[in-house]
C-alpha cells in the first residue's frame, strides 16, 4: 500500500485546512484535537497540526482500517 502522501505547500496546518483535505465539519476536527486523537499544538486559540504528523495519522488510519476489514469474516 502507497503512502498517503498531503500536499498543501505548508508545514503545519490549521482546522480549516484539515476540514477541507477530508471534506469534514470544524466539529469533527476539533473533537478530534481535544480528545488527543490527532497530535497538535494550540496557539493562543488556535489548532496547528503538522503536516508529517497528519500524513502519520492518515496512514495509520488507513491500515488500522484495513486490518479491521480483512479480520472480519
Amino acid at each position: 500500500m502507497e503512502r498517503i502522501n498531503v500536499e498543501l505547500g505548508k508545514e503545519w496546518l490549521s482546522v480549516s485546512d484539515i476540514c477541507d483535505y477530508m471534506s469534514v465539519s470544524t466539529f469533527v476536527v476539533t473533537t478530534m484535537l481535544r480528545e488527543g486523537t490527532l497530535p497538535a499544538v494550540k496557539f493562543g486559540r488556535e489548532w496547528r497540526v503538522a503536516r508529517r504528523d497528519f500524513e502519520d495519522w492518515l496512514n495509520a488510519q488507513r491500515s488500522e482500517s484495513q486490518t479491521i476489514a480483512g479480520s472480519g469474516s
